[in-house]
């Protein structure tokens, strides 16, 4: 049985966070990942198959941190989904305290995520990292209001857990849990908002959005709080950002808002710092910064970092492959996201060769006591696999089985591009561009609206998270259509492969 590392305390971590370097997080993912490796080779009976069917008999010779990256990647598709669920867990068996989490999938199955207190720990200690960063005061009451999304998803409960698990770290915490509800929200803030000394808004980014533009209308006076705000599920831009602090009031503009990298598969993986968003504003100003941050100058990613005595990142060929324990434990994980993972001392040294001084810099700024040498991860996202809307994932299968219904067949091709746009008060809105037959008019208001309405049904059929967001805001959620003639160079050039989704 290979040795079992050391588990740290939440007040050892947050220490470590302060005091260590660059060079020993490093040494830390990778000792874990081979650690996590060799258990898993022994303690899962679906890993130890997958390992003998790629030609990996005796796991004990993977010895350093360049055998490991010869280690086979599992993806749901060549591993989840090839086992019986209980064969993916430790020691083969359901049989412990866990909780489930369920994943639409791309082709609309779920996936259950089983988890356990590991997690909920791991998620509570790095929002007490981004409470501490954020300057909130430990002593003074604060309300949490979990605005994610109360269901089978990951977003809600693991936010409430995390925060609830502060209690027993002194904070003086108050969680209410309306979910997606906005009148839920603004009677909150109304009848107890201004009972508490502090507060905490956690939701996805452009629905936390919709409540701060809806909440003057419903009598908030959000420069009333001391706000922070706790995003995730997928990323935003600056300007983004820049209109959430305008809007409320916050001045802080490194350290009261975060955005998480999570997933059902492995829980909060990663976040924003006040030096990674601080990076991530240098390099908008920076081409050539950003170029050599990032590879490339088409898309703004989300810039995290990520704790190795929790989850280690890779980057192979552009795909982002994590590892990490849970009752189901993945090493070298497909994650279907896209990006890279940087130590802290390469990202230092870009921003000092592009003539950003990060010392003097965060030191002028008011954050230098907040940086810690964690690594950095940069996350694209699925660029061609799917889109987000509110937080929820919109897969362009679910919009195939609309337009190929015998309605739709006898003007449509078949062919669409779906994509998430802002209009001009940055709301969001999912926009679909669909290609007509030869010599087919669709100019009348009624068969958009009939398109969209039989879209809008199989999106309610297939798309769980869609279903809930309909149920709550469906003004915000109605796809907005439009036709564009066979074969436009725009959205359908012929001769190459059909582009789903757009960034």
């Amino acid at each position: 049985m290979p040795p079992l590392l050391r588990q740290y305390s939440a007040d050892e971590i947050l220490k470590l966070l302060k005091t260590k370097k660059s060079d020993f997080w490093v040494a830390e993912g990778r000792k874990r990942s081979l650690a996590l490796f060799h258990n898993a080779a022994e303690r899962v009976p679906a890993y130890k198959d997958f390992l003998k069917k790629h030609n990996i008999k005796d796991h004990t010779k993977i010895k350093i941190w360049d055998d490991f990256q010869s280690i086979p990647v599992v993806d749901k598709k060549n591993y989840l989904r090839q086992y019986p669920l209980e064969k993916l867990c430790w020691d083969g068996t359901l049989k412990k305290p866990m909780v489930f989490t369920a994943t639409s999938g791309s082709t609309g199955e779920p996936f259950y995520f089983p988890r356990d207190e590991r997690l909920d720990r791991q998620s509570a200690i790095m929002h007490e990292m981004f409470l501490q960063s954020s300057g909130l005061n430990a002593k003074k009451s604060t309300l949490v209001i979990v605005c994610f999304g109360m269901g089978v998803w990951i977003g809600g409960l693991i936010t409430y857990q995390a925060f609830r698990a502060l209690w027993e770290r002194g904070y003086p915490i108050t969680l209410i849990t309306p979910g997606v509800n906005k009148k839920e929200i603004f009677d909150a803030l109304k009848h107890i908002g201004k009972k508490y000394d502090q507060l905490i808004l956690c939701g996805y980014p452009p629905f936390i959005k919709d409540v701060i533009d809806d909440g003057k209308a419903n009598g908030i006076r959000w420069k009333g709080f001391d706000i922070r705000i706790v995003f995730a599920a997928e990323a935003f831009s600056e300007q983004f950002r820049q209109y959430i602090l305008e809007e409320t009031g916050i001045e802080e503009e490194y350290t009261r808002i975060t955005n998480i990298y999570g997933t059902a598969d492995l829980g909060t993986m990663a976040q924003e710092t006040p030096i990674s968003v601080f990076t991530r504003r240098a390099a908008l100003h920076r081409e050539s910064l950003f170029e050599s941050l990032f590879n490339s100058i088409k898309r703004t990613p989300t810039l995290a970092q990520f704790n190795p005595l929790f989850i280690n990142f890779e980057a192979v060929n552009g795909n982002i492959l994590c590892t990490g324990d849970n009752v189901l434990p993945l090493v070298r994980y497909a994650i279907g996201d896209h990006g890279g993972v940087a130590e802290y001392n390469e990202v230092a040294q870009k921003l000092e060769w592009h003539r950003v001084p990060v010392k003097k810099e965060t030191h002028r700024l008011g954050i230098s006591n907040t940086v810690s040498e964690l690594p950095f991860v940069y996350v694209y996202e699925r660029a061609d696999l799917s889109t987000k809307l509110y937080g929820a994932i919109i897969y362009p299968e679910h919009i195939k089985t609309a337009v190929q219904h015998q309605t739709a067949k006898k003007i449509l091709t078949g062919k669409f591009t779906v994509l998430t746009q802002h209009d001009e008060q940055q709301n969001q809105y999912l926009e679909i561009h669909l290609e007509r037959k030869p010599r087919v008019k669709t100019d009348g208001q009624s068969i958009k609206e009939a398109i969209s309405k039989l879209i809008t049904k199989h999106l309610l059929q297939k798309n769980s998270e869609y279903k809930y967001l309909s149920s709550s805001i469906p003004d915000k959620v109605k796809p907005r259509i439009t036709f564009w003639d066979y074969e436009h160079p725009l959205h359908f050039k012929p001769g190459g492969k059909q582009k789903w989704v757009k960034k």
